[in-house]
């Protein structure tokens, strides 16, 4: 599926009475998704544990 099928998809979703604001939350959102997704696919990713720790210390500060 390329991408401006999925964003299509996405709008094609929402309620008939959908704002311009929500179309583009929702369009940013699968943006972002598809961004994470690319730097997984180039090794940029964090690992499980590193997430934890740097979780556990924004929780405690």
């Amino acid at each position: 599926m390329t991408q401006k099928e999925l964003v299509l998809d996405a709008i094609q979703e929402l309620p008939d009475d959908a704002s311009l604001d929500e179309i583009a939350d929702r369009v940013e959102f699968i943006a972002a998704i598809q961004k994470g997704f690319d730097q997984l696919d180039r090794g940029e990713g964090l690992s499980h544990e590193e997430l934890k720790r740097q979780l556990a210390s924004w929780l405690t500060n």
